[in-house]
């Protein structure tokens, strides 16, 4: 698995009914590459992470990830991949309101199976300024405040792929800097790929290369 690409998509096509949402003839993305899938309203984006993550099955295509073909994957085998191996960002942050900040990021490292290690929480939250928030709920914070910390559940386990679904749109310059730095430094120090949805023009030019998405004809 680990000379394979983090992502290969071959003929990837998702319908709702007869209209196409999305056409991708091929997507390659290497092992420690970062790129950033751009492109209007409307075009796909999202659904193209939500298709890479598993989350959603296409209706034709081939979608592999860090070697494993996602169609082989069923239940609790491909939710076990994707906790293990891969770190998603989502436009809405799905932090659970009932847990802490510190419970939240946490349980990403229970759910991926790997020791729990509150040092690489502390180093998340100092990198991200999120210290001295631990211990607010998700309602307690601000839109910015509550990204970074889906920022920092999604790095916390160091996957070997990490996506993130408009991870700049609700920061300001200052802190899109900051996110997309330790973003990128995050997946560089474990060697994972990095894959960008935005639509944020501050994302251009800032990672290793760009797919540029438009909507199907």
């Amino acid at each position: 698995m680990s000379s394979s690409p983090a992502i290969d998509v071959t003929d990837l096509r998702f319908s709702y009914g007869s209209h196409t949402v999305m056409d991708i003839a091929h997507c390659h993305l290497a092992r420690g590459e970062s790129m950033a899938v751009i492109g209007p309203s409307g075009c796909g984006k999202t659904t193209f992470l939500h298709l890479l993550a598993g989350l959603i099955r296409p209706s034709a295509g081939v979608i592999q990830i860090l070697g494993q073909e996602l169609s082989a994957l069923r239940g609790s085998g491909l939710d076990r991949f994707r906790g293990q191996h891969i770190g998603l960002v989502f436009q809405r942050f799905h932090l659970l309101p009932a847990l802490t900040v510190l419970e939240n990021v946490l349980l990403a490292q229970r759910l991926a199976r790997v020791p729990v290690e509150r040092g690489r929480v502390d180093e998340l939250f100092q990198s991200l300024s999120l210290a001295g928030f631990e211990h607010h709920k998700p309602s307690m914070l601000s839109q910015g405040q509550a990204q970074r910390v889906a920022i920092a559940r999604a790095l916390v386990h160091s996957p070997e792929l990490v996506m993130a679904d408009e991870p700049t749109s609700a920061l300001d310059d200052r802190h899109t800097d900051q996110a997309l730095a330790l973003l990128r430094e995050s997946a560089q120090a474990v060697g994972a790929a990095l894959l960008v949805v935005t639509h944020d023009e501050r994302v251009r030019g800032r990672l290793d290369r760009e797919f540029e998405m438009s909507a199907p004809t």
